[in-house]
C-alpha cells in the first residue's frame, strides 16, 4: 500500500480515504490512501483514484456453460456514458439516440468518466509543487504517461508526449523534423496528416487501389528520393472507408531506404491493438476524443532523438530547465531533453489521465472480444447497405479488405447533408456528411470533382465502436430502406 498524508490543519479532523482498484489476472492490486482534511464533525467521503500501477476497475459478466463445463468469467464490453440518452424528433416524439459518428468523436467510456470524477477533487498543478495535491497530481500525470507507453508497446528510450490531438501531434513532429527532411504522404490521408508539412519538401503519393500497390508506390518513391532525412506519414485505418493499411510492410519499406515512418493511429487505436515495436514504426499519433476519452488531449509517442534535438514546440515554463541573464543583457535558456521539452505550460492533467484510463479499460476488456463484436456489427451493416439498390458504398481497396467500423456511402437521389439531417430529425440517428477532412480521398472515391466542400457531391459516414447496440445498426438500415423506397 502506498500512503500519502497531508498535514491536518488546526481545528479540523483528518480522514483517510482508501481506494482499491481491482487488478486484472496476474497483476497485483495496489491501494493508495489519500488523506484529505475534513471539516470539524464531518467525514470526508470523496473517492480518490488509485495510482502507482493500479488497474482501473473492469466490469465483468459471468458466462455459464453446461453443467459438465466450468464457469468462466469474461470481461463485459466497456459501457459508454451516452448509453440511453434520448433526443427529440421533428414530429414531437423522442428516441434513444443512435450515436453512429464515432470516427469524429467517440462517446466517453463510463469508466473514464468515473475515474475523472474520482480524481477531480484532488486536482492540482503538476511538477515542482510541494503541496499534497500537486504531488498526487504529478504522480498521476507521470503514471498516465507510463500507462500510454504500455498500451502502445513503446520501446526503451521512446518518449510519450501529451498534446492536444492527433493534429497537434503531427504538427509537433513536423516542427521537429531535421532541416532538409523530405516527407512522403499519400493523398488519401486525413488533413491532420496531409497538411502539417507545408513549407517542407513534400512528395504527395497517388491513391493506391490495394495494400500491395501502397507498398510498391512507397518503395519507388523512396528509392528515387535524393539523399537526406526522409519521413513517411501514413494512416493505420482510413477515416473514410475504415480500410486497414499495411503498416508493418510500409514500415519495412521505409526502413529499407533509410526513411522513418509516423503512424496516424487516430482511427486504428480505438479498434485494434497498436504496438510500436511490433509494427516497427518510429512514431505513433492519436487523439483521446476518438479513444473514448474526450477531454482535449492527444499523444505523440516514439523515438526521442528528433524531438530532443528540435527547438521546443512551444517556448515557456515547463519546457525550460534553466533561464539566466547573459552579460550582453539577453536571456540564455537551457531546455529539457525529455518529454517536458515539448509540453510547455500547465499540462492537461485530466486529459492525460482520461487517455490512460481509456487505455487501461480497453486493454482490460480485451481487443479480441472488442474486434469480434465490431466485426459482427460491421458485417450486419454492410450486408444491409449492399441490399439497397440506391446505396453505393465507397472503398479504396475493394469489398474484401479488412477494416474498422467506418463506412461511407452515397444515396441516389439524395443530397448527403439532407439525408444525414433527415436521419437525425426523423429517426434520432447521428451520422456525418461531407468530405470528412479528407477531401482528395473522397473526391477520388466519388469519381468527380465537387465545385465546393458544401456542394452536392459529398458522402454519408456511419461509424461505431464499443457500446453500440445492434438495434442502432438495425434502425439505421430500416431508416435508409424507408427513405430510399420511394
Amino acid at each position: 500500500m502506498t500512503t500519502t498524508t497531508a498535514p491536518a490543519t488546526t481545528g479540523t479532523t483528518t480522514t483517510a480515504v482508501t481506494v482499491t482498484a481491482p487488478a486484472t489476472t496476474g497483476t497485483t492490486t495496489t491501494a493508495v490512501t489519500v488523506t484529505a482534511p475534513a471539516t470539524t464533525g464531518t467525514t470526508a467521503t470523496t473517492t480518490a483514484p488509485a495510482t502507482t500501477a493500479a488497474i482501473a476497475p473492469v466490469t465483468t459478466a459471468t458466462v455459464t456453460a453446461p453443467a459438465t463445463a466450468t464457469t468462466t468469467t469474461v470481461p463485459a464490453p466497456p459501457a459508454v456514458l451516452s448509453a440511453g440518452v434520448r433526443v427529440p424528433l421533428a414530429d414531437g416524439g423522442e428516441a434513444e439516440y443512435a450515436a453512429l459518428d464515432y470516427a469524429a468523436s467517440a462517446p466517453a467510456l463510463r469508466q473514464v468518466w468515473d475515474d475523472i470524477a474520482a480524481y477531480a477533487p484532488y486536482y492540482g498543478s503538476v511538477h515542482r509543487g510541494a503541496g499534497h495535491l500537486s504531488l498526487l497530481s504529478t504522480r498521476l500525470f507521470e503514471e498516465s504517461r507510463e500507462a500510454v507507453a504500455r498500451f502502445l508497446g513503446c520501446r526503451p528510450g521512446d518518449q510519450v508526449v501529451f498534446t492536444r490531438s492527433t493534429t497537434d501531434s503531427l504538427n509537433l513532429l513536423a516542427a521537429a523534423t531535421p532541416a532538409g527532411t523530405r516527407v512522403f504522404v499519400f493523398e488519401t490521408e486525413h488533413h491532420a496528416a496531409l497538411l502539417p508539412w507545408r513549407g517542407r519538401d513534400v512528395s504527395f503519393l497517388p491513391a493506391p487501389r490495394s495494400p500491395e500497390e501502397a507498398v510498391r508506390t512507397t518503395e519507388q518513391a523512396l528509392r528515387t528520393a535524393p539523399p537526406g532525412p526522409k519521413l513517411l506519414c501514413v494512416t493505420g485505418a482510413s477515416n473514410v472507408t475504415g480500410e486497414l493499411w499495411p503498416v508493418r510492410e510500409l514500415a519495412a519499406a521505409a526502413h529499407r531506404h533509410g526513411a522513418r515512418i509516423v503512424l496516424d493511429a487516430a482511427q486504428l487505436a480505438p479498434h485494434r491493438p497498436v504496438d510500436i515495436a511490433t509494427l516497427d514504426v518510429d512514431w505513433v499519433a492519436f487523439s483521446g476524443h476518438k479513444l473514448y476519452a474526450p477531454f482535449g488531449s492527444g499523444v505523440l509517442a516514439g523515438r526521442a532523438d528528433w524531438l530532443a534535438a528540435a527547438d521546443p514546440y512551444l517556448a515557456g515554463g515547463g519546457a525550460s530547465r534553466t533561464v539566466s541573464r547573459r552579460p550582453d543583457g539577453g536571456v540564455a535558456v537551457e531546455w529539457h531533453t525529455d518529454e517536458s521539452r515539448h509540453e510547455a505550460g500547465s499540462p492537461n492533467v485530466i486529459g492525460a489521465y482520461a487517455i490512460a484510463s481509456a487505455c487501461r479499460t480497453l486493454t482490460g476488456a480485451g481487443f479480441d472480444r472488442l474486434v469480434a463484436d465490431e466485426d459482427h456489427l460491421l458485417g450486419r451493416l454492410r450486408t444491409g447497405l449492399d441490399a439497397l439498390p440506391a446505396v453505393r458504398t465507397l472503398s479504396l481497396f475493394g469489398p474484401d479488405a479488412p477494416r474498422v467500423p467506418v463506412v461511407s456511402f452515397t444515396v441516389e437521389g439524395w443530397d448527403s447533408a439532407e439525408f444525414a439531417r433527415t436521419l437525425s430529425e426523423r429517426y434520432g440517428i447521428g451520422v456525418r456528411s461531407g468530405l470528412f477532412c479528407a477531401h482528395p480521398l473522397v473526391r477520388t472515391l466519388l469519381g468527380e470533382e465537387p465545385a465546393d466542400c458544401d456542394g452536392p457531391l459529398q458522402a454519408i459516414r456511419v461509424s461505431f465502436g464499443t457500446g453500440t447496440p445492434p438495434g442502432h445498426i438495425d434502425r439505421l438500415l430500416r431508416a435508409t430502406a424507408e427513405l430510399t423506397a420511394g
